[in-house]
Formats: C-alpha cells, structure tokens, sequence
C-alpha cells in the first residue's frame, strides 16, 4: 500500500485528482445555465419562452439520471474498483462535452446531457475513495474536502460560463472539455485502487428505490420528508428559470448571468458555513424553520414583481439567507431518527432532493413559456408559483407538530418517541 492510500495519509496527488473531479463535475451543472438560452435558440431557432421548455427537460433528464444512477455506480465501484470507476467517468465526461459542443440538434444535446448525468453520479465513488485511505479520525475532514470541492465548482461553473460565452455559447462546453481530459491524463498517472475487499454486485442494492421505502422504516418523519419536498421544488426554481428569467425581465446576458449566479453561490456558502452557526443555536431548529420558510416566501414573491436588475442583485444575498432551512430541516430530522438510522435517513433526504430536481425544471420553464409567450409578459410567474409551493411546506410544517412533537428546542422527548416506537428506550438515557 502506498502512502496514497494508507489510511491517515496526508492528502497527497490522488486526493488532488479526487478534489478536482468532483469540481469539473459541480462545474458541469452550473456551466451550461447561463448560455442554455443562447444555444437552445440557436439550434432550435425559436424564442426564449420556448427554449425555456427545452431548457427544463435537459435539467430534469440530467437530475433524473442521478437519481438512478448514483446508487448503481456506487455498488460497481465495490465491485470493480474505485479507479476504473472515476477514470471511466472522467473519460465519459470529457468525450460527451465534445459531443455537446458540436451538437447540432436538441436530440444530440439531450443525449449528451442524459450521458452527462450517468457519468457524473460518481460523488459516492468519491465519497468511498476517500473513506478507504482515511482513519476515523480523519474521515470527516476528508469528506468535507469533496463538500468544499462541489461547493467550489458550483460557483465556478456559472461564472467561467458566463465569461466564456463571450466567444460564443459552445464556448463553456469546449472549455470543460479540455478540463476533463486534463484531469484524466492526471489520474492515468496518479490515481491507485484502493478497494481492498471487493464484493459481488447486486442490483437489489442498487436500486434507488431503496431509499425512498426507508421513510415508512423512520417513525415520525412522514410529515417532515413532505415538508422537504415541497421546500426543494420550490427552491429548485432559481437554477431552474434564471438565466430566462433575468435575461427576459432586465435584458443581462450571459456574462451577467453567470456572475450573479456566482454571487447566489458565494452566498449561500457564507449562509450555510457561517451564518447558520450563529443563527440555528439561537433560534433552534424548529423556529428558525418557522421564521424562514415564510420568510422564502415572501423573498420570492419579491422576486416575481421586482422591476430593475440593480433591485435583483440586492436581492441576491437575501434570497441566499433563505437557504438555511435545508440544514435546519435536516438537524431537526436527525433528532428523531436514531443513531443507527442516520445514514439511511441522509439516503431519503437526497432521494427526495433528486425527485424535486426532476420535477421542478419540468414545472417552472413551462410556467416561464406560458408568461411570456406572445402578447404575456410576466417572467416573474415561476417565483410565484414556487412561493405558492413555499407556502404548502410551511403549512404542512405548522401541521406536522403532531407527527414530530417529540422534538423541541432543546431536543427530543424520549417519552413521546417511545410511544411511537421502540426507539424511545435508546433514547432514555440521552439528556435533553
């Protein structure tokens, strides 16, 4: 064993090669949003309103091939090998970002996107990859390397997108290209394999299904997973319809698109790396989930009737604030499930995560073409409906007190989880 792969090593050239395949691939799905209008209407020779549809099925096609695909790769990484597994990855990823490049059809850019989505479903190789050359101690460390790196290409992949589109809207795709095949000729000499044991493949456990039964398996936690989904939809509009929309209701083009979809990215990481830590212990999960739900809501009403692009970008770090509910959610969730069930319940989140990311697209660029086709022009209408979908999740929030009544500011009641399920006896001698 190498001291590549010797668990506790120091990050060295492997985890370099890790760390920047999981940003081409963050960059890969913020790259193509500011440009997707230009190109849409350049191949397809139509408006705006109807490049939007396009626009949000090329979305959806790529979430949707996550979602199956993320626990499949995963279990042929136990079988075959971390390495054949992230470098058959990085080959496809950078074959298909010629294909999307030269791309002279919808058909071809759908097949390119739809590939894209299998091949970049690699963050659980990544995540095992790192797992096998860490000691416990220095697991957590790593696996916030992979967090930071996804963090990092999503800013990256909007702002190079926009900057690049100055030479064109294929621009962005040859410049990930080149990306690629670097990064891959750099794990062709650096990577090792580091699966010590491998296991046979069985596509009972790989079935993405999986995880969404577990949620009648976690007691309690119906109601909080209907809440997230409802919460996911809705904030998935701002990836979504946003360069349609900024680019139909203020005229910015794609370098404007880019950089403020880079400011949204640079917020959210301030919001969620640091704000949260003052805000969440002070206020506790279920108040600040109180106080921001509608607070999303009204933020995206905002949004819809905003009238100038300077208002939008002031706009910009508020609407970011917002996204302290995800995490806010999830701390709430994991009080009730027991420590044994963490894994799985992280698994539901992220399944219900990849449905909303299928669903959303598909609803919020068809209500962007109805508002804006013709005579109509109210880009603003997909913020409308998503602050109409906010407000179901905090309605169901208020309901759910029943369901998760067990959970309060300071933590959960193991009384009233006992009555529920056994689970409250290993709860017992927890303080609260």
């Amino acid at each position: 064993m190498t001291d590549a792969t010797r668990p506790g090593a120091a990050p060295t050239l492997p985890v370099i090669f890790i760390v920047a395949t999981i940003v081409i691939e963050a960059m890969g799905i913020g790259l193509i949003l500011p440009v997707m209008p230009s190109l849409l209407r350049e191949i397809q020779g139509a408006d705006l309103a109807q490049a939007a549809i396009w626009g949000g099925v090329l979305s959806s096609s790529y979430a949707l091939m996550q979602f199956l695909f993320s626990p499949t790769i995963g279990n042929l990484s136990d079988r075959f090998g971390r390495r054949p597994v992230l470098l058959l990855s990085m080959a496809v990823i950078f074959v298909d970002y010629i294909v999307m490049a030269l791309a002279g059809s919808l058909w071809l850019l759908l097949v390119g996107r739809i590939v894209a989505g299998i091949a970049a479903a690699t963050m659980s190789t990544a995540n095992a990859f790192m797992a096998d050359i860490s000691d416990p101690a220095k697991k957590a460390q790593n696996f916030g390397l992979i967090s930071a790196a996804f963090g990092a290409g999503f800013v990256l992949g909007p702002a190079t997108g926009g900057l690049l589109a100055e030479w064109g809207p294929r621009a962005p795709f040859w410049a990930a290209a080149i990306l690629s095949g670097a990064n891959l000729a750099f794990g062709l000499i650096v990577l090792p394999e580091t699966l010590r044991r491998p296991r046979a493949f069985e596509w009972r456990r790989a079935n993405p299904l999986g995880g969404l039964r577990a949620i009648g398996k976690l007691p309690g936690l119906g109601a909080l997973m209907v809440v997230w989904f409802f919460y996911q939809v809705a904030n998935w509009v701002y990836p979504a319809v946003w360069a349609y929309f900024t680019q139909s209701a203020f005229g910015w083009d794609e370098a404007m698109v880019g950089l403020s979809l880079a400011a949204y990215g640079i917020s959210m990481v301030v919001v969620q790396g640091v704000l949260i830590r003052w805000i969440v212990p002070r206020l506790g999960e279920r108040r600040t989930l109180a106080w921001f739900l509608p607070y999303n809501a009204v933020i995206l009403v905002m949004v819809a009737f905003v009238p100038h692009g300077w208002l939008m970008l002031l706009l910009t770090p508020l609407s970011a604030l917002g996204a302290i509910v995800a995490p806010a959610l999830q701390g709430l969730a994991s009080r009730i499930a027991d420590d044994d069930q963490q894994g799985e319940l992280q698994g539901v989140l992220a399944s219900i995560t990849a449905v909303a990311a299928i669903i959303s697209p598909l609803l919020m660029t068809r209500l962007f073409s109805v508002a804006t086709e013709g005579e109509r022009h109210f880009p603003g209408a997909p913020f409308l409906a998503a602050c109409a979908l906010m407000a179901v999740s905090w309605t169901l929030f208020r309901r759910a007190r029943p369901a998760d009544a067990a959970v309060g500011q300071e933590g959960p009641d193991p009384a009233a989880l006992g009555a529920s399920s056994g689970s409250g006896r290993a709860r017992n001698d927890r303080p609260t």
